[in-house]
């Protein structure tokens, strides 16, 4: 069709830029919120990890404005740590000074022009000093719950077929988090979705006997240290062995290293939700994840490549 004497020349154009959008057959791609530095990769990748199915696949996401919305109706919606803003959890001179730390962290964590290298120490001071407030209130377990009912915590358009589809498919769902672990659990179980492929390695309060919080678990995870926390947990879960193909979610540039404790990976897609201050991050963003979602609050792409790479389990 494309060289039909009569159809005009930018009329051809537009076809064959369209056949080519849509050759790896996920029409979903062709959205104009969709970027890619490097169309044919993303094919070939979408290909190989279709022949190789569901059984070689794991997807590993990051979770707040990732598996989450950023907005709803042009107003922020809550990540896990907004969240525990709440009376029954914290008081009102805790929401103020968490509040300032958030003005005065997150635009470093999103500033493009820093490296990570530089951002890391001041992600450390950051969520350091937002646990140390959290513990000062002595928050209680058993009105978490009605905290995340209470909230604004919305998953992503789309979330139950992206979790439903992962499970009917035996798919690990690894989850890494900078937030608040008990939290993140609850949003997952209130939307009906925590099914037992779901994973997160996040930061875990820690309460005592009378459910009131002492401490925090374990390791710090923060957004420039994903690296870290893959390396030492991930690559531990049996259930994430001898699966090779990646998929891999995030919203910040720091989410790209939570893959770095598979072992032996042999195919990895990268998808980057770019939420926020789109034209100052758009080029670091397009140089960095395979696939750039602009704006957009749904998991239509995830469900698309998922339904793709699924697609030859009974042939």
């Amino acid at each position: 069709i494309y060289h039909i004497p009569w159809i005009s020349a930018p009329m051809r154009t537009v076809l064959a830029i369209w056949q080519q959008l849509t050759k790896a057959e996920i029409p979903e791609l062709a959205k104009c919120s969709v970027l890619m530095k490097e169309r044919r990769r993303v094919e070939d990748t979408l290909h190989t990890m279709q022949q190789s199915g569901a059984g070689a696949l794991q997807v590993i996401s990051d979770f707040d404005m990732t598996l989450t919305r950023f907005a709803h109706n042009g107003k922020r919606v809550a990540t896990t740590h907004n969240i525990l803003d709440n009376r029954l959890l914290i008081n009102e001179d805790c929401t103020k000074k968490m509040k300032e730390l958030l003005n005065t962290y997150y635009p470093i964590e999103i500033d493009a022009s820093r490296s990570a290298e530089e951002k890391l120490p001041l992600m450390v001071e950051w969520w350091t000093k937002v646990h140390d407030l959290l513990i000062q209130q002595r928050i209680r377990k058993d009105f978490l719950a009605q905290a995340v009912k209470e909230s604004s915590a919305m998953l992503r358009d789309g979330h139950k077929v992206f979790f439903d589809q992962l499970a009917e498919h035996q798919v690990p769902l690894l989850i890494f988090s900078a937030g608040i672990g008990d939290v993140l659990e609850e949003v997952i179980r209130q939307n009906d979705v925590f099914h037992p492929n779901v994973h997160i390695i996040s930061n875990y309060m820690d309460f005592d006997h009378t459910g009131v919080l002492r401490a925090f678990k374990g390791q710090l995870i923060h957004t420039y240290n994903k690296r870290e926390g893959a390396l030492s947990q991930a690559a531990g879960l049996k259930q994430l062995q001898g699966r090779p193909n990646i998929l891999l979610l995030g919203d910040s540039l720091g989410d790209l290293t939570m893959a770095d404790g598979v072992p032996e990976p042999q195919n990895i897609l990268t998808v980057g939700f770019l939420n926020d201050k789109v034209e100052e991050r758009k080029e670091s963003y397009f140089n960095s994840f395979d696939i750039v979602l602009v704006k957009d609050e749904t998991m239509d792409i995830p469900n698309a490549i998922l339904r793709f790479i699924t697609s030859l389990r009974d042939k």
